[in-house]
Order: structure tokens, then C-alpha cells, then sequence
């Protein structure tokens, strides 16, 4: 085999055991977590916000950015429940360049996948006792979910991973809101048949381990744009896009419809600065049709502390060195522009 060996690293437990969630913070996170269900079952109103840096590199200025974001919460709380992104993995379309704090603790150095589990725990850890706020993440890695089951409040299963069968069958064990992203291609019936495989229960091979699961109730969709065959970005958060989404949902017998909308990716052709534009529309067109009002959960922002983003060695801090990102001046005006339109 072309693989060597490097080192074996802790189990789930052996991390979970080190670096624990503390008794009041699970109580917090279980209070939480049955505040965003609501929202997907329909008994509450309120709308998601799940905003943060397209990737989570560095853990002060995570930190910083999501206790600037729990001071927002408390002035939107009767309206919104914002969701820090705390994104520790990172796909990559070639498999080259940054893949996130669990596997390069430090951007700058060789990939180290025992450190990244620890830093990764940490800074999760660290935001959660600063915030009170539970983050969502991207499964990228199946068999990582047990690191972070106790600490995430959100997941999504991005674009490139949402046909695989391992991915749709993990998120079947999950009790928290899962989201199933259109595939690069744009399919709505590849993410929907997502979410059914999701919903359902099964039995498969995980972690060395014949599994059963329970199926995951909470499993949706989230639309995140697409791209054809000539390379080009194709938007689909547009209101036909969401009547057709609707109908769509009419025809399959999927429990709590629900649908986030990505508003950077293709949606924006990563043009950072059009997500306020975008929002406003997924906004009026939720005003304009009550199907798609009931449908539309929240929206997804990839959002940082400086605007755009930067090389790996520019060292500007809270500026991303993955996908360009919302400054947060102009976040928070948008969280806030959110909360009015309401």
C-alpha cells in the first residue's frame, strides 16, 4: 500500500475525557439545542442566523468574533437565534491548500492531526465558556463526528460529500439539525434523496463498530448554488427556485420541511459582498409567499472580523485565509437589518 502510518491518535473518548464540556455548559447546550429544534418543527417563529468565518484558523480572534456575536444575540433574542460557524475542516476542491485547524493547528506548519483534534477542542471549549452559544461545524470527516457530538449545535454536509453514502447514514445517529447542501451540480433530488436517506434508519459499519441508528427528523436542505459545466456560478435562492423547492417537499412525506440558504458560495459566486443583497431577497421572497415563509428556516453567512481575506503568511488578524468573508461592521448591521425586517 502507498500509505505510511504516521502515528495513531486519542479516541474520542481519551479527547472528550481531557478536555470535557463542563456540567453547566451541557445544561445550557440541551436548553440550546431544544430552542433551534423549535424552529425546524414549526413551534417557533424565530429565524436562524448561522454566521462566522468560512474557516476557523486561529482560536483569539474565533473567540473575539463569537463573543461579539453573543453580545448581537441578547438585542435580537426575541427574533433570531444566531449559530457561530466554527468551521475546523476544510474541503478542498483539488486537495491542496489549508485544511482547517484539525488538520494545521498552525497554517504555517506541517499537518498535525493529533494537535488538531486538541486545538480544535479547545477553541470550542473556549467559545462555548466566553458565549454560552453552540457552534455548527461541516461534517467533512464521518468518523470525526464523535470528537464534537457533544459540543455542536449544527451541522452542515457540504457539497461535494452530500451523495456519499457514509456521510447521509452518520447523520442519521445525529439528534441536532443537519443540513443537506445541493451538490456542486445543483440537483435538487440529490439533496432531497439526502435527506430522506438521513431521516431514515440504518444499520452500517462505523468506527469498527455494526451500528444501528435512530434517523435524524431534524435533516434538511440547504441551498448554496451551483455550478455548470462551463465553470459558472448558478444561484438558486432566487423565488422560483424556492416555489420550486416547495413543491418538491409537497411530493415526499420528509418530517419538519425546512430550508437554510447559503448566501455566499455560488449563490454569490464567492463575491463576499453581495450576501446583504442576497439576504434582503430571501427575506421579501419569505414575505411574499407563505409556503416559502414556512420553508425558509434561516440563512447561512460566511462572515469575519475583517472584510474579504488574506495568503496564509499576511498575518492580519480576524481576516480569513480561505474564501473571502462579511467584515463585522457590516455583519452586524445585516444581523441587525435581519431582525427589523422580520
Amino acid at each position: 500500500m502507498g500509505v505510511t502510518y504516521v502515528k495513531e491518535v486519542m479516541t474520542p473518548k481519551q479527547l472528550l475525557s481531557e478536555y470535557p464540556l463542563p456540567e453547566e455548559h451541557k445544561k445550557l447546550k440541551k436548553e440550546r439545542d431544544a430552542e433551534i429544534k423549535k424552529v425546524f418543527t414549526g413551534e417557533s417563529d424565530k429565524f436562524l442566523v448561522i454566521i462566522g468565518p468560512c474557516s476557523a484558523d486561529n482560536e483569539d480572534a474565533v473567540c473575539d468574533y463569537t463573543s461579539r456575536l453573543a453580545k448581537v444575540q441578547e438585542k435580537v433574542a426575541d427574533k433570531l437565534i444566531l449559530i457561530p460557524r466554527i468551521y475546523t475542516n476544510k474541503p478542498r476542491t483539488t486537495g491542496e491548500g489549508y485544511k482547517g485547524i484539525i488538520h494545521q493547528p498552525d497554517p504555517e506548519k506541517a499537518p498535525d492531526l493529533q494537535e488538531g483534534l486538541i486545538a480544535m477542542r479547545k477553541m470550542h471549549l473556549r467559545s462555548i465558556a466566553e458565549t454560552h452559544l453552540f457552534a455548527a461545524d461541516e461534517m467533512l470527516y464521518p468518523e470525526n463526528w464523535p470528537y464534537l457530538e457533544d459540543i455542536l449545535s449544527y451541522v452542515a454536509v457540504g457539497a461535494r460529500s452530500v451523495e456519499d453514502q457514509q456521510h447521509r447514514l452518520t447523520v442519521s445517529g445525529f439528534d441536532i439539525p443537519c443540513g443537506m447542501k445541493n451538490p456542486t451540480s445543483g440537483t435538487f433530488h440529490i439533496m432531497l434523496n439526502s435527506c430522506i436517506a438521513a431521516q431514515g434508519s440504518h444499520t452500517f459499519m462505523y468506527r469498527g463498530w455494526e451500528v444501528k441508528t435512530d434517523g435524524n427528523p431534524l435533516a434538511h436542505t440547504i441551498l448554496r448554488g451551483a455550478v455548470n459545466k462551463h465553470n459558472q456560478s448558478k444561484p438558486n435562492y432566487h423565488y422560483e427556485d424556492l416555489q420550486r423547492l416547495v413543491e418538491m417537499y409537497q411530493k415526499l412525506d420528509l418530517k419538519n420541511p425546512a430550508c437554510i440558504i447559503d448566501a455566499n458560495h455560488s449563490n454569490s459566486n464567492k463575491r463576499y459582498f453581495e450576501q446583504p443583497r442576497i439576504v434582503s431577497e430571501i427575506i421579501h421572497n419569505r414575505e411574499m409567499d407563505k409556503d416559502i415563509h414556512d420553508l425558509v428556516k434561516g440563512v447561512m453567512i460566511e462572515s469575519y472580523i475583517e472584510p474579504g481575506n488574506q495568503g496564509i503568511h499576511e498575518h492580519v488578524y480576524g481576516k480569513s485565509i480561505t474564501d473571502p468573508c462579511l467584515g463585522w461592521e457590516e455583519s452586524e448591521h445585516l444581523i441587525y437589518h435581519i431582525a427589523e425586517k422580520l
